[in-house]
């Protein structure tokens, strides 16, 4: 933790389990999975759509930028419903709502009704992360954690990984799409209710103020509000950005899905470094570097499709890992209905990168060309950087 972070709660160590409990793992990863393929299918291929309706790349932003919105909002609640009905029944009734409005943006004519689709898509998607963390979280043995989070993270970034390929694969035309991502996140359910008997119990938290837990790790926070914004302003508006440097829509897609293939490679190797290093601060710093250094490359590289693949493959598995270590040390630090709150606080910093990010991107293309995509992303990166060059010279020594 860093050094002038406020006093964490006195941890009620209930929740921990000495073995994993592998139902509720396969549940929770079944559960991010269908969040990784619905935000890696949903979002470039919503984007195209409008591309091609004529709206504006402020105006795409904007509608992506409700993802933020509805993710901000339901974070701090999910918490709250879970543990008056249950994650399980909860986590159910959000991957029925997720599906159906998928499915309704195909019907959905007028850009207006696309803004409560997106509130109510993300608004489920945000409640299935927090349980599905929360419950992950439970289901590892401190001495695991990094690595039962590097399979968690693994599989969400497979999901991330196959939206875009499924993209490439269906294209943007017709009914086809939003069925097929209609019918992964609904198939999630089944392994959540076979896993009922694992529904893990909240309990009663400290009773701090939502916003306090958001302070509680700021380093860890604000390497997630980066990669929220990173991950859901490139999803939406990196297909664009390739079309206009001169790729087809199946070759942009193609590079999403180089970026979801580092993800995957990267995140298991990075659970277990972070296991085994006393100060994360110092790797998430790296993270954010790499992703600097790869943003300010993207418009030198991005005529060229094999190398800028081979530059996406490691610069996508490093700026995953801002999420991994973030998460594993929530896990450490926190258990029960503090380590649910953490993990809806945790979200709601991911959220507010959502909304941030793609609105940002956005502006940046309209206002200062195709390129302003690399700049933005190397300034949520740079800031970054700073923050955490600034608080380790201030606290050099964990606590």
């Amino acid at each position: 933790m860093d050094h002038s972070s406020p006093e964490l709660p006195t941890p009620d160590l209930t929740g921990i389990r000495e073995n994993i409990h592998w139902p509720a793992l396969i549940a929770a990863v079944a559960s991010i999975t269908a969040v990784g393929i619905a935000i890696g299918l949903g979002l470039p291929l919503l984007s195209v759509i409008l591309e091609k309706r004529g709206v504006s790349s402020s105006m795409i932003g904007l509608n992506s930028a409700m993802a933020g919105v509805a993710a901000m909002a339901a974070a701090p609640v999910t918490t709250w419903i879970a543990r008056r009905v249950g994650v399980v029944n909860t986590m159910v009734a959000a991957i029925v709502a997720a599906a159906a409005s998928a499915l309704g943006f195909f019907y959905a004519e007028a850009l207006w009704m696309w803004f409560p689709l997106r509130i109510v898509f993300h608004g489920a998607i945000t409640v299935l992360f927090v349980l599905s963390e929360f419950w992950i979280n439970t289901a590892a043995p401190p001495s695991r954690r990094g690595l039962v989070l590097g399979i968690y993270a693994t599989v969400l970034s497979l999901g991330f990984a196959a939206g875009p390929l499924i993209f490439s694969v269906l294209g943007s035309d017709g009914i086809l799409p939003f069925a097929v991502g209609a019918a992964i996140i609904l198939s999630a359910a089944i392994p959540v209710l076979l896993a009922r008997k694992e529904d893990p119990v909240i309990g009663v938290s400290t009773n701090l103020p939502f916003l306090r837990y958001v302070f509680l790790v700021p380093t860890a926070t604000a390497a997630v509000f980066v990669f929220g914004a990173v991950e859901s302003g490139g999803l939406s508006l990196f297909p664009i950005y390739a079309n206009r440097t001169g790729f087809t829509e199946a070759q942009g897609a193609l590079l999403l899905t180089m970026i979801g293939l580092g993800n995957v490679l990267f995140q298991i190797p990075v659970g277990l470094i972070a296991d085994r290093i006393n100060d994360r601060r110092r790797l998430l710093s790296l993270f954010a570097l790499i992703g600097l250094v790869g943003s300010l490359s993207l418009p030198f590289l991005i005529h060229n499709w094999l190398l800028t693949a081979v530059i996406l493959l490691f610069w996508g598995g490093c700026v995953a890992g801002l999420y991994t270590v973030g998460l594993a040390h929530l896990g450490d630090k926190l258990h029960g209905a503090d380590l649910a709150s953490a993990n809806a606080a945790f979200v709601f910093c991911y959220a507010l990168g959502m909304l941030v990010g793609p609105q940002t991107l956005g502006v940046a293309m309209d206002v200062t060309g195709h390129h302003g995509f690399a700049w933005a992303l190397a300034f949520f990166f740079g800031l970054y950087v700073a923050l955490t060059v600034f608080r380790l010279a201030l606290s050099p020594k964990p606590t």
